[in-house]
């Protein structure tokens, strides 16, 4: 009897401590949660340690690091994702075209009018608007034709790559029968541009032109000379995920 006793107060105090089995389970799993968060938030740390690595090896193995460096080039005010081959520059394809843009830029005599940069993954072709069109005209000029025919050269090399071409004003108003306001001048200019290499055998379906007017300038549209550089046409070239 006593024994039954002894027992049946051994398991009811047992049951009554089952809770913290309960309360080790929760606290095991907050800490595994605690752990989890901290290795998420030292993931992109990791991943820019290991580009940068990357970026120190290719350095030593290239004779001009100074193409390798322009991959690298982005905007300090906007935080941008950047994947591995951005830094790197191992995605050839990518290399290639900014190498043979480069060429070209420096092989022509309007040199001083045209830059090409990489960033986020795109290759960004720049032409001053003065090179392509008279002021307050959407119509090409005969002196930028050749430098059109070298540029659709270059683009039907790549034909996997898409081409948004992007036409910009300064913010001097215009009013015209032809064109309201520098929204439709710009938007003209880059069609213009586009039925142009469309001419020149390029795919239609690779290219998409877009006016911006005078919302997106380099710089101040305070002097002549900012003026003429906010003027300008941008070819923005990225890889395509579909084949044409």
């Amino acid at each position: 009897m006593r024994d039954t006793q002894y027992q049946n107060s051994f398991i009811t105090y047992d049951d009554d401590a089952t809770w913290l089995v309960t309360y080790a389970d929760m606290m095991t799993l907050l800490l595994v949660f605690f752990i989890l968060l901290y290795s998420l938030s030292s993931y992109e740390k990791q991943k820019y340690e290991t580009a940068m690595e990357a970026v120190k090896q290719e350095l030593q193995q290239e004779k001009d690091p100074s193409e390798l460096m322009e991959l690298l080039t982005f905007s300090e005010e906007t935080e941008q994702k950047f994947s591995i081959e951005d830094f790197t520059g191992l995605n050839l394809r990518k290399k290639s075209l900014f190498k043979d843009m480069n060429r070209f830029i420096n092989s022509v005599s309007q040199a001083g009018h045209l830059d090409a940069y990489a960033v986020g993954g795109k290759i960004i072709l720049r032409v001053s608007g003065e090179v392509l069109f008279a002021s307050g005209s959407a119509a090409l000029n005969p002196e930028a034709l050749p430098l059109f025919d070298r540029m659709a050269g270059i683009f039907e090399d790549y034909p996997d790559f898409t081409i948004n071409i992007k036409g910009h004003t300064d913010d001097v108003p215009i009013s015209t029968q032809a064109f309201p306001s520098n929204w439709e001048l710009s938007a003209i200019r880059a069609t213009t541009v586009l039925q142009y290499l469309v001419s020149k055998g390029i795919q239609p379906q690779r290219l998409t032109a877009t006016g911006y007017g005078d919302i997106m300038p380099l710089v101040p549209n305070t002097t002549d000379a900012g003026r003429a550089e906010n003027r300008r046409v941008e070819f923005v070239l990225e890889k395509s995920q579909t084949s044409f």
